[in-house]
């Protein structure tokens, strides 16, 4: 899947760290500089991307991050 984002590179993730990681994964990658642009955490409850996937204004593509999110959420809820 390719996503139309809005990007923020005032820092980035460190891509041989998460290679060298058992529990974090690469989601998303930035298609013009390489960068990593999302991961996850295996074994918790927890993601992150780094652009802004609020998608106003422009772009809806990412949208779906927020129900990914709200699942996490009522899925993990004590």
């Amino acid at each position: 899947m390719c996503e139309i984002t809005t990007q923020n590179h005032g820092f980035a993730v460190d891509a041989k760290a998460v290679a060298a990681s058992e529990n974090v994964e690469v989601t998303h990658v930035n298609l013009n500089d390489h960068s990593v642009e999302g991961i996850r955490i295996k074994n918790k409850p927890a993601f992150s991307v780094q652009y802004h996937p609020e998608s106003t204004p422009g772009p809806f593509d990412s949208r779906y991050l927020f129900d990914d999110f709200f699942e996490m959420i009522k899925a993990n809820k004590a």
